[in-house]
C-alpha cells in the first residue's frame, strides 16, 4: 500500500514491465464475471446473427477498456452493477467501431482471425456493428443509466469527428502535429477516456471526480496511441514491426517530427514514397531508416512518456490505496505492451 508519497515518474529506467495477467488480476474476477454479462446482453434468436456473434466471441482481445471501467471504479468505491452495464456499453461501441472500420478498410483479419466482413460480406458486418451500437443503447434506456449514455454518447460524436478529420488531411498529406494530436484524441483517446470516466460515474456522483478522470483517460489514450504508432517503425522494445501505417500512407508522429529534422531533399523523396499505393520492401525499409536517422523514434517515444505521466501526475490526488497503484501499473503497461 502506498503512504502519501508521489507516483514516480515514467521515463526508460523506470518503466515496469508487468504482463498483461498481472496487470488485471485486480479485476479478474470482475473481467470473468463481465465476460458472461456481455455475451448475455449480445445473444439473438437470429440464427445467422447468432453465428456471427459466437465467431466475434471467440476473438478476445486485451480487455483493457473494461480493465479501465473497473480499476477506476476501484479507485473511488466497489464495483457494482452500474460498473458491468458501462463496460458492456463501452465494449459493445468499441466492437461496433472494429468492424466497421474493417469494412471501411476492406481489412481480411482481425486478431488472428479471418474478419467478419471478409467471411460473411460487408453488409453482414455493418448490420453487426449497427446491431451491437443499438444494443447499448438498449441496455442505458432500460436500466436508466442516461449519464453513462450521455457520456458515451460524446465519444462516438468525437470518433467519428476524428475519422473523418483523418480522412480529409489523408487526401491532401498535410498532416502536421497539431493535427495528429487532434485526431488522436478524438478517434481513440476519447473512449479511453470515456471508460475512465464512465468507471468513476458507476460509484460516485461527484463531478469533480468525473472530470479528474476523463483527463486522466484522455492522457492514457494519447500515450497508448503513440505506442500503436511506435510498432509500425519496430525499434527498441516495441516488438515485431508491422508497417501497417507505412503501406496505407498513415503519417504518425515519428515521421512528421523526422520531416521537421531532415533536409527538404530528403524529406521530399520520403514523401513521394509515402504516397505510393504499393511500396516495395525496399521502399518500405528507407522510410524506416529515414524516421530512425532522424530523431523521429526518440520524439515520439518521449511524447509517449510525457503523457503517461500527466496522467500520473493526475493520479496524484487520488486517495492513496492499493488500487491506485494497480491503476499506476495499467499505465506502465500502456506504453510497454509488445501489441
Amino acid at each position: 500500500m502506498i503512504h502519501n508519497q508521489e507516483l514516480e515518474q515514467i521515463n526508460s529506467e523506470t518503466v515496469t514491465r508487468k504482463t498483461l495477467k498481472e496487470i488485471t488480476a485486480p479485476v479478474s474476477e470482475n473481467l470473468s464475471e463481465f465476460r458472461t454479462f456481455f455475451k448475455d446482453t449480445i445473444r439473438s434468436d437470429v440464427f445467422l446473427l447468432d453465428q456471427i456473434i459466437n465467431y466475434l466471441l471467440r476473438q478476445k482481445g486485451k480487455e483493457l477498456r473494461p480493465t479501465l471501467v473497473f480499476m477506476t471504479a476501484n479507485l473511488f468505491g466497489d464495483i457494482n452493477n452500474r460498473s458491468y452495464i458501462a463496460a458492456t456499453m463501452i465494449e459493445l461501441l468499441h466492437t461496433a467501431t472494429l468492424i466497421h472500420d474493417d469494412v471501411v478498410d476492406e481489412a481480411d483479419s482481425r486478431r488472428g482471425f479471418v474478419s467478419i466482413n471478409k467471411i460473411w460480406k460487408n453488409k453482414a458486418g455493418v448490420l453487426l456493428g449497427d446491431y451491437l451500437l443499438s444494443k447499448g443503447l438498449l441496455i442505458a434506456l432500460e436500466n436508466k443509466e442516461h449519464k453513462l449514455l450521455e457520456v458515451q454518447s460524446r465519444a462516438v460524436q468525437a470518433m467519428s469527428e476524428g475519422e473523418l478529420r483523418q480522412l480529409k488531411t489523408a487526401g491532401l498529406f498535410n498532416m502536421t502535429e497539431d493535427r495528429y494530436f487532434q485526431i488522436i484524441s478524438e478517434k481513440t483517446a476519447s473512449l479511453i477516456s470515456t471508460c475512465c470516466e464512465c468507471g468513476a460515474v458507476s460509484v460516485t456522483d461527484d463531478e469533480d471526480i468525473h472530470s479528474l478522470m476523463r483527463e486522466i483517460g484522455m492522457c492514457i489514450g494519447i500515450a497508448f496511441q503513440i505506442r500503436d504508432d511506435l510498432f509500425d517503425y519496430g525499434v527498441y522494445d516495441i516488438g515485431k514491426p508491422t508497417r501497417n501505417d507505412i503501406q496505407e500512407r498513415k503519417v504518425t508522429l515519428p515521421l512528421i517530427k523526422a520531416f521537421e529534422h531532415a533536409p527538404k531533399r530528403k524529406s521530399a523523396h520520403i514523401r513521394a514514397l509515402m504516397k505510393k499505393r504499393k511500396k516495395s520492401s525496399k521502399n518500405v525499409d528507407e522510410i524506416v531508416d529515414f524516421v530512425h536517422e532522424n530523431g523521429g523514434m526518440e520524439y515520439a517515444k518521449q511524447a509517449m512518456y510525457d503523457y503517461a505521466n500527466k496522467a500520473l501526475d493526475s493520479l496524484n490526488a487520488v486517495p492513496d490505496s492499493p488500487a491506485k497503484q494497480d491503476f499506476a501499473d495499467l499505465i506502465h503497461f500502456v506504453i510497454t505492451r509488445k501489441k
